[in-house]
């Protein structure tokens, strides 16, 4: 099975929140309404520098992601 990219994560618990999942290194949850990423990975102290650039561009690509796949729905 291949497994996309980029899940988008419903759960009726939270319902005015939306949440993308990141399947790929590093893997977390990001809940757009609140900016709130949930990791999946843990990272050593070395790892910081390149974590900080790795999630700016990581979130920067889920919140794209996400953006492109709501225009769909509204497109249809």
């Amino acid at each position: 099975m291949t497994v996309p990219k980029f899940l988008l994560g419903d759960n009726s618990s939270y319902p005015d929140h939306i949440f993308v999942i990141h399947t790929e290194f590093p893997r977390f949850i990001i809940d757009l309404t609140i900016d709130e990423i949930q990791w999946f990975e843990e990272f050593d102290k070395q790892d910081e520098t390149e974590l900080a650039t790795e999630t700016e561009n990581a979130i920067k690509a889920a919140t794209d992601w996400y953006d492109e796949e709501i225009t769909k729905y509204e497109d249809e």
